[in-house]
């Protein structure tokens, strides 16, 4: 029986009741933690925006107990007189209506990374309260919201109190009912990275204080040496070819474009972009601005002081890029992304801009510093041979129908399913497991690999010798989109991905941790395409087994162990499982294959420059970072050794 659809079904959502019947319209990360922090994100970039018009020099955020949060700024506060067109006052309207602000021509605002007149009213209609004070001529404002409606209108509060150093002042608490799902507490060491970033970009005098310690805890970053700091701050541990870093500065019709970069020994590449202090995560037109600048600049030096030794392959864009670690900043009038989220830059007037500066920046340092050239050249000479290398890997990953392929790894015992997004192949630690997975798996869409011992860890290797690996060789075939960094862009190819689930299966133990590890690095530098896809997973096998009379249950963690031998008592018979090679089929199937029973973690990029570190730091040369690392971070461990 069909339903009635007429007039009477429509509905028009007024004010911002779109935004709350809708979050993840609105804000990058819906309702997720990372949605819960981008609020914050979006009142910290209008207040930074008054540092970029040159008004403010301080913002301060405060976490409370109560997970509220407070940003002030001392720029020229919010403006409080009442507009006609609305008959209402301009801060009640910049917070109750979407696109309504400042932003929207170069009046107030000569450049800005706020959301052009959405942030403000998006973190009030998604705010369980939102309080704001403004310092305007000499008195002291305040309006109160609630779940994005006004509940106390705009007041004078008196003339500004002795002591006050702010303008604006914004206290929200994120409402938790549209953030029902995650446990509603912001990070601080999230925060405190984003403030630290927009301190090297911005030079502004930024503090974090919270309030949830005891005894409160603050920190104050002021970063005087700007991108170049910034830059020298990704190198991190590593070893750098040279210093200081390379500081390349210009404008060109309005545009004003900034690029620092300096090389260490690493073989990765690490290029951060901002358009008007916003992280573009995918770069945009000023990335590709900039890489053709860069490549043309130093391809020209190599040949003008013939620097490449007969028989080096050209130099490429990614060969000259190995081992770099850049910041590159752009502000411009009308900024344009891909997206609300800005992931990506979308002016094309940006790409003009920083090719026209790098180029010519580049050059003339370039011919005042020839060691400093001949350094990079000589490094992308060395990239450039292993890309060469890496060429004989193609035949890997080439095939027309990736199913039925000579290439696949024999070990590799396939699933039926031709159709990837139900396929998936778990990596699996030894032959032993391997084997068992093998017997214990579904073999319409389950493929199993296993992997001897523990791979090369790519962190410490050239491509060239990576590709060499039988065990990497192996899973290249098998999950058939070759790898990144080769510099051929035929190279790699998402759209050639078998399985649409790749999940890491290894001992719940020390050995089974470092592999899985080895994988992940392996992933994060050469498949990062996969990771941010969402097609990489961890399975969580169980460490016990435990039964009770004719009942048994499988337990995951310690704490879990130590609640079901007390519900059990005396009758309580524990079997602990040192590997995967230990459970038999049916267990293996029923514990951690089974899409009905199994726990699985999918692996996330949360902070690329995080992530970044944490990898160097780990798995590079340096034993000092790891050893830190480690000694930081062991008590989160849970293994039983």
């Amino acid at each position: 029986m069909s339903q009635q659809y007429d007039a009477s079904n429509i509905k028009v959502l007024r004010g911002l009741e779109g935004v709350r019947m809708r979050p993840a319209m609105y804000i990058q990360g819906g309702t997720g933690i990372d949605g819960f922090h981008q609020l914050l994100t979006e009142i910290i970039d209008n207040a930074v925006d008054e540092g970029l018009a040159g008004y403010a020099s301080e913002v301060t955020v405060t976490l409370h107990p109560d997970q509220s949060v407070t940003v002030t700024d001392n720029g020229r506060g919010i403006p409080v007189d009442l507009m006609q067109e609305e008959n209402r006052p301009a801060i009640e309207v910049i917070f109750t209506e979407l696109h309504a602000g400042g932003k929207f021509d170069s009046n107030a605002y000569k450049v800005s990374g706020g959301l052009h007149g959405v942030g403000s009213s998006v973190v009030n209609a998604l705010s369980r309260f939102l309080d704001v004070s403004v310092c305007r001529g000499g008195l002291l404002y305040h309006i109160r919201f609630e779940y994005g409606d006004v509940v106390v209108p705009l007041e004078v509060l008196g003339p500004v109190p002795a002591g006050v150093q702010w303008a604006t002042k914004v206290h929200f608490q994120p409402d938790p009912e549209i953030f029902s799902g995650i446990e509603p507490v912001f990070d601080y060491t999230r925060i405190r990275r984003r403030l630290r970033e927009l301190a090297f970009l911005t030079g502004l005098d930024i503090s974090l204080l919270d309030e949830r310690s005891a005894p409160p805890h603050r920190d104050r970053f002021h970063e005087r040496g700007g991108v170049a700091d910034y830059a020298r701050h990704l190198v991190g541990e590593a070893t750098p070819l040279y210093t200081p870093p390379v500081l390349l500065r210009g404008s060109q019709e309005g545009i004003e474009v900034e690029a620092a970069f300096l090389h260490s020994t690493a073989y990765n590449a690490t290029v951060l972009c901002y358009a008007n202090m916003i992280t573009n995560r995918d770069g945009g037109t000023h990335l590709t601005g900039f890489k053709a600048a860069y490549t043309r600049a130093l391809n020209a030096h190599a040949k003008a002081r013939n620097l490449l030794k007969p028989g080096t392959p050209p130099l490429s864009g990614d060969d000259l890029l190995e081992g770099i670690h850049c910041v590159l900043s752009v502000k411009l009038p009308d900024p344009q992304f891909e997206s609300q989220t800005k992931v990506k830059l979308l002016n094309p007037e940006a790409q003009t801009a920083v090719q026209a500066v790098i180029y010519e920046q580049l050059t003339r340092y370039l011919e005042e510093n020839p060691k400093v050239g001949r350094m990079i050249v000589e490094k992308a000479a060395e990239a450039a041979r292993a890309r060469e290398a890496a060429r004989k890997a193609r035949d890997l990953v080439r095939r027309a129908n990736p199913l039925e392929s000579d290439d696949l790894p024999g070990k590799l015992a396939d699933c039926a399913s031709s159709d990837p997004e139900e396929s998936e192949i778990y990596l699996v630690e030894g032959d032993s497991a391997g084997g068992s997975a093998k017997s214990g798996r579904e073999r319409r869409f389950q493929a199993i690999l296993p992997l001897r011992g523990k791979i090369l860890n790519v962190e410490k290797a050239q491509l060239a010798k990576i590709l060499k690996n039988a065990e990497i060789r192996a899973m290249i075939a098998a999950i058939g989109v070759g790898v990144e960094g080769t510099g051929d862009a035929t190279h790699f190819d998402l759209s050639g991905l078998r399985y649409h689930k790749i999940i890491i299966m290894t001992d719940a133990d020390v050995d089974g941790s470092h592999i899985a590890t080895l994988l992940l690095t392996f992933f994060f530098r050469y498949m990062r395409a996969v990771v941010e896809g969402g097609y990489l997973y961890i399975a969580q096998p169980p460490l016990y087994k435990l039964t009770s009379g004719r009942h048994h249950r499988y337990l995951y963690s310690e704490e879990e162990l130590r609640r079901a031998i007390k519900e059990a008592g005396s009758r309580a018979n524990v079997q602990r499982f040192k590997g995967l090679g230990e459970m038999n089929p049916d267990q293996l199937w029923e514990t951690t294959m089974n899409p009905e029973t199994r726990n699985m973690k999918l692996v996330t990029i949360e902070d690329l420059i995080e992530a970044n570190e944490t990898f160097e730091a780990l798995m590079g040369n340096e034993v000092p970072p790891r050893r830190s690392f480690i000694e930081e971070n062991a008590r989160f461990a849970q293994l039983d050794v």
